[in-house]
């Protein structure tokens, strides 16, 4: 299996987090002619986060030996706008009403429950817009667009939050489980690696294994945010904790127990690991920078 590298992970996070981080500063600056609307986009963005999704798509780029211009990183970073727009949504009290986001208060505690909702849909398709005007080939525009409306609508992210919303309350069985994280969770996950083959033009067998990672890799991150959401505190997490069992949220702590679930976490892991070393002999390559982003899950 393809080793995981706990300092290559943090080796390209310390070279890509803060130009990431620099470029929404910059760009979000003047995302509106509405003062408010600006400033609740800007909070909720620039709040932190891991930043996982514009990575995932850096590293792809980067095993892949595309160098990394200015439109492939506009194109690559916007799928941040789209996943923090979740998080605001997914933050109202018509959802899962937490009052905690990253450390900080949530976008509807900070500015009300209408300018919250309005800057989600405003950062929503200002992710596509990054995409579409970031002077990408056209044919890239149109891949790449396409698969985030794909990952982020009715048949990704926001039928898993409907799924999820909807069967609160009540036990699911394990593959119905898994379709819920697959679509909320994963989606996005599966875009940010699929964004980066689309960019480094990987359209065969060596494409279609990585995205197996990418799929085992966002179940495996949800199974992990399962598993901190029982054995942290709000102050590890930036967030409130235990919140899943008191709701009766569907997670795999509650139907496998946390033994389970960490058993589960472990096959998920090593599903991507085997789908690395597949892509490597498929390809020639090596794919260590992708197989260290595994080492998030190791305690």
């Amino acid at each position: 299996m393809t080793p995981m590298n706990k300092q290559r992970l943090t080796d390209f996070e310390g070279q890509w987090v803060p130009r990431i981080n620099t470029y929404l500063d910059e760009n979000l600056r003047e995302s509106s002619d509405q003062a408010i609307l600006t400033a609740a986009m800007r909070y909720s963005v620039l709040a932190g986060g891991k930043r996982l999704r514009p990575l995932l798509t850096l590293a792809v780029l980067t095993e892949f030996d595309q160098a990394i211009d200015a439109a492939h990183l506009r194109a690559s970073v916007a799928v941040e706008l789209m996943h923090t727009y979740s998080l605001i949504h997914d933050d109202l009290p018509a959802m899962d009403n937490d009052a905690l986001r990253r450390g900080e208060p949530t976008s509807h505690v900070k500015f009300g429950e209408d300018v919250a909702i309005l800057a989600g849909d405003a950062l929503q398709p200002l992710s596509f817009q990054w995409i579409t005007d970031s002077g990408l080939p056209a044919p890239v525009i149109a891949q790449q667009a396409l698969a985030l409306a794909q990952a982020s609508g009715p048949t990704g992210m926001v039928a898993g939050q409907v799924a999820d919303v909807k069967n609160t309350g009540h036990q699911l069985a394990l593959p119905a489980l898994q379709q819920l994280h697959r679509e909320k969770t994963g989606a996005l996950i599966h875009y940010a690696v699929q964004a980066g083959l689309i960019q480094a033009d990987v359209h065969d067998d060596v494409a279609v294994t990585l995205l197996e990672f990418a799929d085992a890799f966002g179940l495996a991150f949800q199974i992990y945010d399962d598993i901190l959401d029982v054995t942290s505190t709000p102050e590890q997490l930036g967030k409130a904790t235990h919140k899943d069992a008191g709701e009766q949220k569907n997670t795999y702590p509650e139907l496998l127990g946390l033994p389970g679930a960490q058993a589960a976490l472990k096959a998920a892991v090593a599903t991507a690991q085997t789908a690395l070393q597949r892509a490597g002999e498929l390809s020639q390559r090596e794919f260590g920078l992708l197989a260290s982003f595994l080492t998030y899950f190791i305690n």
